[in-house]
Protein backbone atom coordinates (compact mmCIF):
# COMPACT_ATOMS: atom_id res chain seq x y z
CA UNK A 1 0.00 0.00 0.00
CA UNK A 2 0.73 3.39 -0.63
CA UNK A 3 2.75 5.66 1.88
CA UNK A 4 0.63 8.84 1.49
CA UNK A 5 3.25 10.83 3.75
CA UNK A 6 5.84 9.77 1.53
CA UNK A 7 3.36 10.13 -1.82
CA UNK A 8 2.27 13.29 -1.89
CA UNK A 9 5.77 15.36 -2.07
CA UNK A 10 6.95 13.19 -3.91
CA UNK A 11 4.35 13.31 -6.65
CA UNK A 12 4.13 17.48 -6.57
CA UNK A 13 7.75 17.52 -7.36
CA UNK A 14 7.41 15.46 -10.10
CA UNK A 15 4.82 17.37 -11.55
CA UNK A 16 7.23 20.29 -10.73
CA UNK A 17 10.25 18.74 -12.25
CA UNK A 18 7.73 17.46 -15.24
CA UNK A 19 6.44 20.90 -15.88
CA UNK A 20 7.90 23.92 -17.20
CA UNK A 21 4.88 25.87 -18.11
CA UNK A 22 1.24 26.93 -18.66
CA UNK A 23 -0.70 23.56 -18.64
CA UNK A 24 -3.87 22.20 -18.52
CA UNK A 25 -5.68 19.12 -16.80
CA UNK A 26 -8.46 16.81 -17.97
CA UNK A 27 -10.66 16.91 -14.92
CA UNK A 28 -13.59 14.59 -15.10
CA UNK A 29 -14.95 14.78 -11.66
CA UNK A 30 -13.72 11.13 -10.58
CA UNK A 31 -11.67 10.75 -7.90
CA UNK A 32 -7.98 10.39 -10.24
CA UNK A 33 -8.55 13.51 -11.84
CA UNK A 34 -9.47 15.40 -9.13
CA UNK A 35 -6.37 14.09 -6.96
CA UNK A 36 -4.12 14.74 -9.72
CA UNK A 37 -5.72 18.33 -10.16
CA UNK A 38 -4.75 18.53 -6.00
CA UNK A 39 -1.20 17.75 -6.49
CA UNK A 40 -0.85 20.18 -9.62
CA UNK A 41 -2.41 22.53 -8.01
CA UNK A 42 -0.08 22.44 -4.87
CA UNK A 43 3.07 22.18 -7.47
CA UNK A 44 2.29 24.74 -9.98
CA UNK A 45 -0.40 26.88 -8.94
CA UNK A 46 -1.99 29.38 -10.99
CA UNK A 47 0.00 28.07 -14.28
CA UNK A 48 -2.80 25.13 -13.91
CA UNK A 49 -6.61 25.13 -15.70
CA UNK A 50 -9.06 22.79 -14.98
CA UNK A 51 -11.32 22.00 -18.08
CA UNK A 52 -13.93 19.47 -18.01
CA UNK A 53 -15.52 18.06 -21.25
CA UNK A 54 -18.75 17.56 -21.61
CA UNK A 55 -18.55 14.34 -23.85
CA UNK A 56 -22.42 13.88 -24.23
CA UNK A 57 -21.74 10.07 -22.86
CA UNK A 58 -22.15 11.43 -19.50
CA UNK A 59 -24.18 10.20 -16.80
CA UNK A 60 -27.40 11.88 -15.65
CA UNK A 61 -26.72 15.35 -13.79
CA UNK A 62 -23.06 14.67 -13.96
CA UNK A 63 -21.66 18.31 -16.15
CA UNK A 64 -24.36 20.27 -13.54
CA UNK A 65 -22.35 18.47 -10.32
CA UNK A 66 -19.23 18.73 -11.75
CA UNK A 67 -19.59 22.66 -12.48
CA UNK A 68 -21.03 22.66 -8.58
CA UNK A 69 -18.07 21.27 -6.88
CA UNK A 70 -14.99 22.63 -8.42
CA UNK A 71 -16.74 26.08 -9.08
CA UNK A 72 -14.07 27.34 -7.08
CA UNK A 73 -11.00 26.03 -9.20
CA UNK A 74 -11.20 28.42 -12.24
CA UNK A 75 -13.07 25.15 -14.30
CA UNK A 76 -13.35 25.86 -17.58
CA UNK A 77 -16.33 23.31 -19.33
CA UNK A 78 -16.41 22.53 -22.70
CA UNK A 79 -19.31 21.36 -24.51
CA UNK A 80 -18.42 18.86 -27.12
CA UNK A 81 -21.34 16.37 -27.89
CA UNK A 82 -21.46 16.48 -31.09
CA UNK A 83 -17.47 16.16 -31.69
CA UNK A 84 -17.64 12.82 -30.23
CA UNK A 85 -21.12 11.46 -31.50
CA UNK A 86 -19.61 12.51 -34.69
CA UNK A 87 -16.36 10.43 -33.70
CA UNK A 88 -18.41 7.34 -32.50
CA UNK A 89 -20.81 7.18 -35.62
CA UNK A 90 -21.12 3.85 -37.28
CA UNK A 91 -18.81 2.17 -35.16
CA UNK A 92 -19.46 -1.64 -33.59
CA UNK A 93 -16.09 -2.86 -32.32
CA UNK A 94 -15.21 -1.84 -28.45
CA UNK A 95 -11.50 -0.93 -29.36
CA UNK A 96 -12.92 1.71 -32.08
CA UNK A 97 -14.81 3.05 -30.06
CA UNK A 98 -12.63 3.54 -27.37
CA UNK A 99 -9.90 4.79 -29.83
CA UNK A 100 -12.53 7.09 -31.01
CA UNK A 101 -12.84 8.54 -27.99
CA UNK A 102 -9.49 8.89 -26.83
CA UNK A 103 -8.60 10.68 -29.91
CA UNK A 104 -11.79 13.08 -29.70
CA UNK A 105 -10.18 13.51 -26.17
CA UNK A 106 -6.89 14.76 -27.10
CA UNK A 107 -8.19 16.66 -30.02
CA UNK A 108 -10.49 18.98 -28.14
CA UNK A 109 -7.69 19.72 -25.53
CA UNK A 110 -5.46 20.45 -28.06
CA UNK A 111 -7.33 22.87 -29.03
CA UNK A 112 -8.33 24.11 -25.68
CA UNK A 113 -4.35 24.28 -24.94
CA UNK A 114 -3.53 26.54 -28.10
CA UNK A 115 -6.33 29.14 -27.22
CA UNK A 116 -4.77 29.23 -23.51
CA UNK A 117 -1.45 28.86 -24.47
CA UNK A 118 -1.12 25.82 -22.81
CA UNK A 119 1.95 23.30 -23.39
CA UNK A 120 1.16 20.50 -21.27
CA UNK A 121 -2.00 17.88 -20.32
CA UNK A 122 -2.16 16.54 -16.90
CA UNK A 123 -4.46 13.30 -16.97
CA UNK A 124 -5.36 10.66 -13.99
CA UNK A 125 -3.78 7.23 -15.62
CA UNK A 126 -3.76 4.97 -12.56
CA UNK A 127 -1.70 2.09 -13.04
CA UNK A 128 -4.92 -0.58 -14.05
CA UNK A 129 -5.64 1.59 -17.12
CA UNK A 130 -1.48 0.65 -18.07
CA UNK A 131 -2.07 -3.25 -17.16
CA UNK A 132 -5.44 -3.31 -19.42
CA UNK A 133 -3.88 -1.43 -22.33
CA UNK A 134 -0.84 -2.77 -22.26
CA UNK A 135 -1.70 -6.17 -21.92
CA UNK A 136 -4.60 -6.20 -24.58
CA UNK A 137 -7.82 -6.73 -22.50
CA UNK A 138 -8.69 -3.66 -23.48
CA UNK A 139 -7.74 -0.02 -24.57
CA UNK A 140 -8.45 2.75 -21.84
CA UNK A 141 -9.14 6.45 -24.00
CA UNK A 142 -6.15 8.10 -21.81
CA UNK A 143 -3.47 5.37 -22.32
CA UNK A 144 -3.80 3.22 -25.73
CA UNK A 145 -6.82 5.11 -26.96
CA UNK A 146 -4.52 7.90 -27.70
CA UNK A 147 -3.43 8.88 -31.22
CA UNK A 148 0.25 8.57 -32.39
CA UNK A 149 0.61 12.12 -32.80
CA UNK A 150 -0.03 14.78 -30.47
CA UNK A 151 0.80 18.72 -30.06
CA UNK A 152 1.48 18.90 -26.47
CA UNK A 153 4.89 19.02 -25.23
CA UNK A 154 4.36 16.93 -22.38
CA UNK A 155 1.90 14.75 -20.98
CA UNK A 156 1.89 14.34 -16.90
CA UNK A 157 0.70 11.44 -15.27
CA UNK A 158 1.26 12.22 -11.72
CA UNK A 159 -0.50 9.14 -10.50
CA UNK A 160 0.10 6.44 -12.83
CA UNK A 161 1.84 3.81 -10.11
CA UNK A 162 -1.23 3.88 -8.21
CA UNK A 163 -4.21 1.51 -7.99
CA UNK A 164 -7.88 2.64 -7.41
CA UNK A 165 -7.50 1.86 -3.64
CA UNK A 166 -4.45 3.84 -3.12
CA UNK A 167 -5.58 6.75 -5.03
CA UNK A 168 -8.86 6.99 -2.45
CA UNK A 169 -6.15 7.09 0.28
CA UNK A 170 -4.01 10.13 -1.01
CA UNK A 171 -7.70 11.49 -1.67
CA UNK A 172 -8.56 11.76 1.79
CA UNK A 173 -4.97 12.40 2.94
CA UNK A 174 -5.22 15.85 0.49
CA UNK A 175 -8.59 16.54 2.37
CA UNK A 176 -10.90 15.91 -0.71
CA UNK A 177 -14.76 15.68 0.32
CA UNK A 178 -15.82 12.00 0.74
CA UNK A 179 -18.38 12.51 -2.31
CA UNK A 180 -15.09 12.56 -4.40
CA UNK A 181 -12.04 10.60 -2.55
CA UNK A 182 -15.62 7.50 -2.55
CA UNK A 183 -16.41 8.15 -6.14
CA UNK A 184 -17.28 4.93 -8.17
CA UNK A 185 -15.60 4.58 -10.74
CA UNK A 186 -16.55 5.90 -14.17
CA UNK A 187 -15.01 5.05 -17.39
CA UNK A 188 -13.34 7.57 -19.58
CA UNK A 189 -15.37 6.55 -22.79
CA UNK A 190 -18.65 7.29 -20.65
CA UNK A 191 -21.75 5.76 -22.00
CA UNK A 192 -20.72 4.68 -24.93
CA UNK A 193 -18.88 1.56 -23.32
CA UNK A 194 -22.57 0.49 -21.53
CA UNK A 195 -23.94 0.35 -25.12
CA UNK A 196 -23.15 -2.55 -27.15
CA UNK A 197 -22.69 -1.41 -30.36
CA UNK A 198 -23.45 1.52 -32.15
CA UNK A 199 -24.05 4.63 -30.03
CA UNK A 200 -26.93 6.57 -31.01
CA UNK A 201 -28.93 9.22 -28.89
CA UNK A 202 -31.05 6.92 -28.44
CA UNK A 203 -29.71 4.43 -26.81
CA UNK A 204 -27.86 7.08 -25.16
CA UNK A 205 -31.27 8.25 -23.27
CA UNK A 206 -31.94 4.85 -22.70
CA UNK A 207 -28.60 4.04 -20.70
CA UNK A 208 -28.55 7.28 -19.15
CA UNK A 209 -31.85 6.54 -17.30
CA UNK A 210 -31.26 3.32 -16.82
CA UNK A 211 -27.89 3.77 -15.11
CA UNK A 212 -29.19 6.34 -13.02
CA UNK A 213 -32.13 4.20 -11.55
CA UNK A 214 -29.54 1.57 -10.45
CA UNK A 215 -27.25 3.87 -8.69
CA UNK A 216 -30.70 5.09 -7.33
CA UNK A 217 -31.43 2.02 -5.82
CA UNK A 218 -28.14 0.48 -4.79
CA UNK A 219 -24.89 2.74 -4.07
CA UNK A 220 -26.19 3.98 -0.33
CA UNK A 221 -27.75 0.81 0.85
CA UNK A 222 -25.50 -1.28 -1.04
CA UNK A 223 -22.00 0.35 -1.46
CA UNK A 224 -21.01 -1.22 -4.32
CA UNK A 225 -17.75 -0.86 -5.82
CA UNK A 226 -18.87 0.20 -9.00
CA UNK A 227 -22.57 -0.76 -10.31
CA UNK A 228 -24.48 0.30 -14.07
CA UNK A 229 -26.39 -0.50 -16.47
CA UNK A 230 -25.80 -1.34 -19.92
CA UNK A 231 -28.24 -1.54 -23.45
CA UNK A 232 -27.25 -4.86 -24.67
CA UNK A 233 -29.33 -4.56 -27.64
CA UNK A 234 -33.55 -5.68 -28.73
CA UNK A 235 -35.82 -8.35 -27.58
CA UNK A 236 -39.35 -9.11 -27.63
CA UNK A 237 -41.33 -7.74 -25.44
CA UNK A 238 -45.12 -7.20 -24.48
CA UNK A 239 -46.37 -3.48 -22.79
CA UNK A 240 -50.02 -3.60 -22.60
CA UNK A 241 -51.79 -5.77 -25.37
CA UNK A 242 -49.05 -5.14 -28.02
CA UNK A 243 -46.03 -7.15 -28.71
CA UNK A 244 -43.19 -5.01 -29.04
CA UNK A 245 -39.61 -5.05 -30.19
CA UNK A 246 -37.65 -3.23 -27.48
CA UNK A 247 -34.66 -2.80 -25.79
CA UNK A 248 -32.33 -5.38 -23.19
CA UNK A 249 -30.90 -3.81 -20.06
CA UNK A 250 -28.24 -5.58 -18.27
CA UNK A 251 -28.01 -4.37 -14.69
CA UNK A 252 -24.31 -4.84 -12.68
CA UNK A 253 -23.21 -4.61 -9.44
CA UNK A 254 -19.59 -6.01 -8.09
CA UNK A 255 -17.52 -5.60 -5.26
CA UNK A 256 -13.41 -5.19 -5.81
CA UNK A 257 -11.08 -3.93 -3.80
CA UNK A 258 -9.09 -2.67 -6.62
CA UNK A 259 -10.38 -3.09 -9.88
CA UNK A 260 -8.15 -5.87 -10.97
CA UNK A 261 -10.86 -8.90 -9.77
CA UNK A 262 -14.36 -8.43 -8.86
CA UNK A 263 -17.30 -10.50 -7.54
CA UNK A 264 -20.58 -9.90 -8.65
CA UNK A 265 -22.60 -8.78 -5.87
CA UNK A 266 -25.68 -10.98 -4.32
CA UNK A 267 -28.52 -8.85 -3.94
CA UNK A 268 -32.09 -9.20 -2.54
CA UNK A 269 -34.41 -10.36 -5.04
CA UNK A 270 -36.97 -7.76 -3.98
CA UNK A 271 -34.51 -5.34 -4.90
CA UNK A 272 -33.74 -6.45 -8.12
CA UNK A 273 -37.56 -7.12 -8.81
CA UNK A 274 -37.98 -3.13 -7.84
CA UNK A 275 -35.04 -2.41 -10.16
CA UNK A 276 -36.42 -4.43 -12.63
CA UNK A 277 -39.90 -2.66 -12.70
CA UNK A 278 -38.53 0.81 -12.23
CA UNK A 279 -36.51 0.34 -15.80
CA UNK A 280 -39.35 -0.95 -17.44
CA UNK A 281 -41.89 1.21 -16.10
CA UNK A 282 -40.09 4.76 -16.13
CA UNK A 283 -38.24 3.63 -19.78
CA UNK A 284 -41.15 2.37 -22.10
CA UNK A 285 -38.82 1.38 -24.74
CA UNK A 286 -37.19 -1.51 -22.96
CA UNK A 287 -39.05 -4.67 -22.07
CA UNK A 288 -36.37 -6.94 -20.34
CA UNK A 289 -33.75 -6.30 -18.00
CA UNK A 290 -30.84 -8.88 -16.77
CA UNK A 291 -28.68 -9.17 -14.16
CA UNK A 292 -24.97 -9.85 -15.13
CA UNK A 293 -23.50 -12.47 -12.30
CA UNK A 294 -19.95 -12.63 -14.04
CA UNK A 295 -16.72 -12.01 -11.95
CA UNK A 296 -13.76 -10.45 -13.28
CA UNK A 297 -12.28 -12.72 -15.01
CA UNK A 298 -13.56 -13.75 -17.07
CA UNK A 299 -15.79 -10.40 -17.83
CA UNK A 300 -14.19 -7.22 -17.26
CA UNK A 301 -16.69 -4.57 -15.11
CA UNK A 302 -17.66 -2.78 -17.86
CA UNK A 303 -19.47 -4.64 -20.80
CA UNK A 304 -17.02 -2.98 -23.88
Amino acid sequence: MVKVEKYIPKSIERIKKEVDGRTIIALSGGVDSSVCAVLAHRAIGDKLIPIYIDTGLMRKGETERIKEIFADMNLQVVHAKDRFLAALKGLEDPEEKRKAVGEAFIRAFEEEARELEAEYLIQGTIYPDRIESEGGIKSHHNVGGLPSVIEFKGIVEPIDDLYKDEVREVARALGLPDEISNRMPFPGPGLSVRIIGMVTEEKLDVVREANAIVEEELLETFHPWQTFAAVLGKGTGVKGDLRVHGWIVAVRAVGSRDGMTAESMELPWEVLKKIESRITSEIPSVVRVVYDLSPKPPATIEFE
